[in-house]
């Protein structure tokens, strides 16, 4: 089974503080995964400080 965090880095949101937005997004999820199975299937989209689509995470199947 594996995690996956995966994040578009060319938003606009990103490009104009790369640190924060992703320091925002892993903190967020860091602190929202108890809400979620840890099976695979489990998963969500990621979005910006602008809520815009930035990425997603899921748990997968080897």
């Amino acid at each position: 089974m594996r995690f996956i965090f995966e994040v578009d880095m060319n938003t606009e949101a990103m490009k104009l503080d790369p640190e924060a937005e992703l320091g925002r997004a892993l903190r967020y999820w860091a602190g929202n995964l108890k809400n979620y199975p840890m099976e695979p299937g489990a998963g969500e989209d990621i979005f910006d400080s602008e809520y815009k689509p930035a990425g997603s995470w899921a748990i997968v199947d080897d």
